[in-house]
């Protein structure tokens, strides 16, 4: 029997139910008989929900006696006002005083449910349906992402940023500096022969209309050979304490030591050494003759050495007969013009 004379008959004889169930099956592929379709030549209705929202499918009866249906592609969501889906998130509306309305509602959407949705309006005659496309747009969101990597200065380096989205996100680099240097947009980063200058934080960043975009960091470290870039040492004193400073620029920090000459300087007897970061510094205490001379710090890591060599030079002071000297020819200064000041006043006194 033909699936469209057994709604009629089903809705002549009053049994809503039958009819909408039957009137169902026309709108799924599975029940149709062999050669029969459903015209859905009625132009499709687009609705845009964002996830997480809630989305409003709108339909209405024709009449106060029509009933309706809501399929979701080939399962079946409402017959009338009896609920077949098992989804919490779903529910039959109708605005205040319009008995009309037949409107589906899905609260807090995702992308599962984006595609097609049928509203089926039962008459006495033949079924309507009104076609829906429910599109679900989802912000954007970085789900892989390469970890923080180590390499030599001169590698090549490859960085990887996968993100999802709809619509599909675009992806872009930038190097987290000063000067906030952006890459061409892409998935994948490639750098060439990586300098030391190279090195930090490179942010990704997945972007679409819908949210702002989702980002994320991964650390580069290049490691190179130590350069000293600082050298310094003053004259000083014999007995008094000198300070010669080296300065390292080398990733992974370097270590230190000092020599004078070809002999290595340990600490003790006077001399003390203190390494911190990128920075070393020479203590001799109570400066000897036997100390001045050439000093070399030598700076070592894993990448290579560097060395730089800074002379200690004596500073001579002033003879002491010449500061004694100074101290009385100051002294009877003060007393000279003291003694003129004294007579220039006792002077004015004088004067008629």
């Amino acid at each position: 029997m033909d699936i469209m004379i057994a709604v009629q008959d089903a809705c002549v004889s009053g049994q809503w139910l039958t009819a909408i169930i039957l009137s169902l099956c026309c709108f799924l592929p599975s029940c149709l008989p062999a050669g029969q379709t459903v015209d859905y030549s009625s132009p499709v209705e687009s609705v845009v929900s964002r996830q997480g929202d809630t989305a409003l499918l709108r339909c209405y009866l024709l009449d106060g006696i029509s009933k309706g249906a809501w399929l979701n592609r080939s399962s079946i969501i409402f017959a009338g006002n009896d609920k077949w889906s098992g989804d919490p998130r779903v529910s039959i509306v109708s605005s205040a005083g319009d008995k009309h309305e037949y409107s589906l509602q899905i609260q807090k959407v995702d992308i599962t449910d984006d595609g097609q949705y049928t509203c089926s309006i039962q008459s006495e005659r033949n079924p309507r349906p009104k076609l829906l496309n429910l599109i679900v747009k989802v912000p954007p969101k970085i789900y892989d992402i390469s970890s923080d990597i180590t390499v030599n200065e001169g590698s090549n380096v490859s960085l990887i940023c996968m993100a999802s989205g709809k619509p599909e996100p675009t992806i872009s680099w930038r190097h987290i500096t000063p000067l906030a240097r952006k890459y061409d947009s892409s998935e994948d980063l490639n750098i060439t022969g990586i300098t030391r200058d190279q090195a930090g934080d490179y942010e990704c960043s997945a972007l679409n209309d819908i949210a702002s975009p989702d980002t994320k960091t991964v650390k580069v470290t290049v490691n190179f050979a130590p350069s000293i870039h600082e050298m310094k040492s003053h004259g000083v004193s014999l007995g008094r304490t000198a300070l010669l400073r080296c300065e390292a620029a080398a990733v992974p920090l370097p270590t230190f030591e000092w020599y004078k000459g070809e002999k290595r300087i340990l600490k003790g007897q006077g001399i003390d050494i203190k390494s911190l970061s990128s920075r070393s510094v020479l203590t001799v205490n109570n400066m000897t003759e036997d100390r001045y001379g050439n000093y070399t710090c030598v700076a070592t890591n894993k990448m290579g050495t560097a060395n730089a060599s800074v002379p200690l030079i004596r500073k001579y002071s002033p003879p002491g007969h010449f500061l004694c000297f100074c101290w009385i020819y100051c002294t009877l200064k003060d007393l000279v013009m003291f003694k003129y000041n004294r007579f220039l006043y006792i002077l004015r006194d004088f004067t008629p």
